[in-house]
């Protein structure tokens, strides 16, 4: 009998529009076609289940932490939770980060004025136009990453390059000898 595979947290962050949703879908599909239980944690997805969470600086920590709770169980079930949040704030990615066994934290760090540019949820023109306050990189602050796992140029890397360095990254620490955060 095979011995039961280690579950990884993989967590995408950056602002919106920078990549995050479409490299954790392609790493969830690469993962399963590989045979690994692989779980895609989208904030968008997540947001739309509880309707109530707001922009806030509150209401946006309790909706990171939350997520990581829930992929920090699923980690301990031995399956990959693939997360895409933009994920302001430092502290709240600390505390998931605390939470789980295997974290890789990704930084999707795409320009703002190329997510502006790509802006495929119309969010930055709202914002423009004063339809929308509170917008991450615009008038809420993003914290990025110090030191992430792994840093990808969005606006540089080819979507394929990117989800290159990102299986790369997850497979080398999926392998049953490398690196684990916590005993």
């Amino acid at each position: 009998m095979n011995p039961p595979k280690a579950g990884a947290v993989v967590w995408f962050t950056g602002l919106s529009g920078s990549g995050k949703s479409t490299l954790a879908k392609r790493l969830c599909a690469r993962l399963r076609r590989s045979g690994r239980a692989a779980e895609l944690l989208d904030g968008d997805v997540l947001r739309a289940r509880a309707p109530k969470t707001g922009f806030t600086k509150a209401a946006r920590d309790r909706h990171v932490r939350r997520t990581g709770r829930l992929a920090a169980a699923l980690e301990r079930r031995g399956i990959v939770a693939v997360a895409a949040l933009i994920s302001p704030y430092a502290a709240a990615r600390r505390y998931v980060r605390g939470l789980c066994r295997n974290f890789m934290e990704i930084h999707v760090a795409t320009t703002l004025s190329v997510c502006r540019r790509r802006d495929p949820k119309g969010l930055y023109a709202r914002a423009a136009r004063g339809e929308l306050a509170r917008l991450t990189g615009v008038d809420d602050p993003y914290q990025a990453p110090r030191s992430p796992e792994l840093r990808i140029d969005g606006a540089r890397l080819s979507e394929a390059k990117a989800a290159a360095a990102v299986i790369k990254l997850v497979t080398r620490r999926l392998l049953p000898h490398g690196p684990s955060r916590k005993a």
